[in-house]
């Protein structure tokens, strides 16, 4: 059949990948925090919200294939470059965070892209696919909203 990585790099990856939501959901939430604009704060507020309904997801999956699911982002250990400047960008105002959070997404899109080559078993496959989908919305929309700030 079907030649599929063992259990160990399967969980390995998805644990990656929910580090790197974990990332988006603390990014997105510390992000909309510090913006002036209601209407892209309550956008974030939801993409946080999302990431973090990610995560229990993918600790699931995780579990499910007999693993212990990673609980921590990679903030401490800086392994994502995405977020890393957001508190510099908060004293900068909406713009420089907005900016911030396309950097953050983008570190986003390629975690999950780079999972997606990986060869993981079918119904992990469709989990992490069905994410990648939405992060690449979120990726578009956040870009969308900074290029109507540069026009500004």
């Amino acid at each position: 059949g079907d030649v599929h990585m063992d259990n160990g790099n399967v969980i390995s990856v998805l644990n990656n990948v929910i580090e790197t939501c974990k990332d988006g959901e603390q990014g997105f939430r510390t992000a909309a925090e510090n913006l002036k604009d209601q209407q892209t704060r309550s956008l974030l507020l939801q993409y946080a919200q999302q990431r973090a309904e990610m995560v229990l997801e993918l600790q699931a999956e995780v579990r499910a294939l007999g693993g212990n699911p990673e609980s921590t982002g990679s903030i401490a250990g800086s392994a994502h470059r995405g977020w890393m400047n957001l508190k510099a960008a908060i004293a900068g105002g909406d713009d420089s965070i907005i900016a911030e959070a396309e950097r953050g997404e983008d570190s986003a899109k390629k975690a999950f892209d780079d999972a997606l080559t990986k060869g993981l078993p079918p119904t992990t496959l469709a989990i992490v696919r069905e994410q990648a989908k939405r992060v690449h919305a979120a990726h578009d929309r956040v870009r969308g909203i900074e290029k109507a700030a540069a026009k500004r």
